[in-house]
């Protein structure tokens, strides 16, 4: 496999591929740094992951390897995630990497489970019904403390009770705690405080709980009885967390529970994507975890398989400029793509004209060959996107809104569902699938008497968006009688009922417009950054540093959604004609092409504090601005040709622009990758796994004729240097390999 090529490709032709043959064959693929994380089974583990870096692929196979190797039993484990979607998305990779029978749920959906099974033995009787929607329960609370709440501040309300209940904050202390955060309350604090006691006299009158509830009542429960709690740990022996930077005090909390005095817990997470702090999440607990687990491994990826080197280099760069603790602890990227385009910044005169804009370019990457479905337009807030709806209705551009109605509540999706399940029933006996011959041609058959056409209808609105919907099933259905060539009709709806749990959806043909929150774990080929002006970005009641650190920390959020094409734009006014007195963002300044005061990444003393790799057992002491202590940063890698900062990882090996002249020992070269071809075949293992093509090229360019002048080219670590040094040297002089590698040795660098 190329360096540039990602191991974890969201392009598959298919969702669904055999598993691997055995424990061995889970570790394929993997790139050195993932390697480490799969490979690490035992004690504390906490992996560092970058965006596009692959934590997804890696954690589940650290725990497919677990299970296939004997080390992790199945039902033992517990992997925890924030949304019901990437639960789902964790459980089908897990049934493809053959580790069946694994529990990956959400906080919330774990401890309902736990509530439930356990209530009547804690309590007695049955558990009080659980409200998905707490508004009106509010609002009732806000009439009984004689307020009116109005739609806006129903909201705000909300979710201070909300923040309240998982930062374990009680009424009487919501004031001070409020003011302690910075938070920008909805008014009188002392107000919020009464309706938050009221609600929670209207939940009792009622006899209902709500999601934080679940938490809260959870928590107390392992508390209160230790005969509960052990059952709990007896049943759960090792627990992984994903997007570890989310969790809020109650979550944690919950986990240290879970765990009790073991330490069999692996942690994921990034603190540059630290974005729901307003919801109580806090980035302490990934930061801190060395200080309260001394002897973790950590595990640093910063490959990015997914944004260009363009994209990456702008990424980093807005990093650059960051303040705060997390800030200190960021990971600087890697692009392990090829070259794309530039990212575009554009400037409008209004925000009509933006919306324009934004279309036409949208229509013209589609006509370029570009899916509607690779591209999304991205906003700060929700009240941005209809202008952005009509522009492309105008153009004729299909889309669909995320975070809008969840696909399998669709009414087409249900009405479809219902047909599907009655024509698997009577199997053959049914009159519709008398002339469709193979699953995805009875599922044509079933959409077709509702309707569907293989055809879209011109122009967009609601009877494009049912298309769209059926059409997704249709695909979904090809995807899986390519990968269960005996698949039928039945299976096939299981399949349905199981993604519709998971809220798993299909991909839907459209444009996705979406906020910036709700691109979060996305990634688009085209990604449209649109309305980036001061007092949107950041966000006007962003007053705080905190509070702008977490709005630039959105802003990266979006940058790393795109893969090849990114677009920034934003508008001098807000209205055609209006006064142009609208700022760019400030994240922006000295980045745009052109633009002087930049050029972050050149700074030494601004680079982040390690880049990928391992580090195991690290005894650490707080610093004295309460964080670890810094090590090992690495300087600016200069083209040794040009002098051009380089920021590609395949340029920092070979130490020049991949424009830049060449020294390269062609026949050296030649001779080097077919002794690392021949080294990996026989350890089974990937070629880069020993070498990548563009360390073996840096060592053809330097020639070396020492161990001194070997370790100083870049992949060319200490280990691998007293592995395959001599070999190295040996055919640096024109001379046979002198010897074999140790063949016990592991492939990690």
């Amino acid at each position: 496999m190329s360096p540039s090529t990602p191991p974890a490709s969201r392009q598959a032709p298919s969702q669904y591929v055999a598993p691997p043959r055995d424990a061995d064959a889970v570790l394929e693929g993997l790139d050195p740094e993932q390697r480490e994380v799969a490979t690490a089974l035992h004690g504390p583990v906490c992996v560092l992951a970058g965006a596009g870096t692959g934590k997804t692929r890696a954690l589940t196979h650290r725990i497919a390897y677990g299970v296939r190797t004997g080390i992790l039993q199945p039902a033992s484990v517990l992997a925890v995630t924030f949304t019901q979607r990437a639960a789902g998305e964790m459980r089908g990779r897990l049934r493809q990497l053959g580790a069946e029978g694994v529990q990956a749920r959400t906080f919330h959906s774990a401890a309902l489970r736990q509530l439930q099974f356990f209530w009547p033995r804690a309590v007695g009787g049955e558990l009080p019904r659980l409200v998905e929607r707490k508004a009106q329960l509010v609002a009732e609370a806000g009439a009984r403390c004689g307020v009116r709440l109005d739609r806006t501040e129903l909201r705000d309300v909300t979710s201070e009770i909300e923040w309240a209940k998982v930062t374990q904050t009680v009424p009487d202390d919501y004031a001070a705690a409020a003011l302690k955060a910075g938070r920008p309350t909805p008014g009188d604090p002392a107000r919020t405080a009464r309706i938050y006691t009221a609600y929670q006299q209207v939940k009792g009158e009622r006899g209902v709980i709500d999601f934080e509830d679940v938490l809260l009542l959870t928590v107390g429960m392992l508390q209160e009885r230790r005969d509960i709690a052990e059952q709990v740990r007896s049943q759960y022996q090792h627990f992984v967390v994903d997007e570890y930077q989310d969790v809020s005090p109650l979550q944690q909390r919950l986990l240290e529970l879970w765990l009790g005095d073991r330490d069999s817990l692996c942690v994921v997470g990034d603190a540059s994507q630290t974005i729901y702090s307003f919801t109580g999440a806090t980035p302490d607990h990934l930061l801190d975890f060395r200080l309260r687990h001394p002897g973790a491994t950590v595990v640093k990826l910063v490959r990015d398989y997914r944004s260009s080197p363009q994209i990456v280099h702008l990424a980093n760069a807005l990093l650059a400029g960051a303040a705060g603790r997390a800030a200190r602890h960021r990971l600087e990227l890697v692009s392990q793509r090829d070259s794309g385009p530039e990212p575009v910044h554009s400037r409008y005169s209004d925000e009509p004209a933006e919306a324009e804009g934004t279309a036409r370019r949208v229509r013209e990457l589609i006509a370029a060959g570009v899916p509607a479905g690779e591209i999304a337009i991205l906003f700060r807030v929700n009240a941005q996107s209809e202008m952005f709806e009509q522009a492309l209705a105008d153009v004729g551009v299909p889309y669909q809104l995320r975070g809008a109605e969840r696909f399998f509540e669709r009414p087409e999706v249900r009405e479809a569902g219902v047909k599907l399940r009655a024509a698997a029933r009577f199997g053959g006996n049914d009159t519709l699938l008398n002339d469709a011959a193979g699953l995805p041609a009875e599922v044509r058959a079933v959409l077709s008497d509702m309707g569907w056409t293989g055809i879209p209808p011109a122009g967009s609105g609601a009877a494009r968006d049912r298309w769209e919907s059926l059409a997704a099933l249709a695909r979904l259905a090809e995807d899986f009688a390519a990968a269960h060539a005996e698949a039928d009709l039945a299976a096939f709806v299981t399949e349905l009922g199981r993604r519709a749990e998971a809220q798993h959806a299909p991909t839907v043909q459209g444009v996705t417009l979406a906020s910036l929150h709700a691109a979060k774990g996305l990634e688009w080929d085209a990604v449209f950054l649109v309305g980036l002006s001061e007092g949107m970005m950041p966000i006007t009641y962003a007053k705080s540093e905190e509070q702008i650190e977490e709005e630039r920390r959105l802003l990266y959020v979006g940058v790393t959604r795109a893969r090849r094409h990114l677009t920034l734009s934003w508008a001098l006014s807000r209205t055609p004609g209006g006064r142009s007195s609208r700022d760019v963002t400030r994240f922006l300044a000295g980045l745009r092409p052109g633009a002087s005061g930049g050029a972050a990444l050149t700074r030494p003393e601004d680079r982040p504090a390690g880049a990928g790799g391992v580090e195991r057992g690290t005894v650490l002491r707080r610093g004295t601005d309460g964080d670890a202590p810094r090590r090992g940063r690495r300087s600016t890698v200069r083209c040794r040709v040009c002098g051009r900062t380089l920021t590609d990882g395949g340029e920092m090996k070979l130490m020049r622009c991949v424009e830049c002249p060449s020294d390269l020992d062609e026949e050296l070269y030649g001779r080097l990758r077919d002794w690392c071809a021949e080294e990996a075949g026989r350890l089974r293992q990937p070629a880069f796994c020993v070498f990548t093509d563009k360390t073996l090229m840096a060592i053809a360019e330097a020639r070396p004729t020492t161990e001194g002048e070997l370790v100083r080219v870049p992949g060319v670590t200490a280990r691998k240097l007293a592995r395959y040094g001599p070999a190295l040297l040996a055919l640096c002089a024109g001379e046979d390999p002198a010897g074999d590698a140790d063949a016990d040795a592991d492939s990690a660098p």
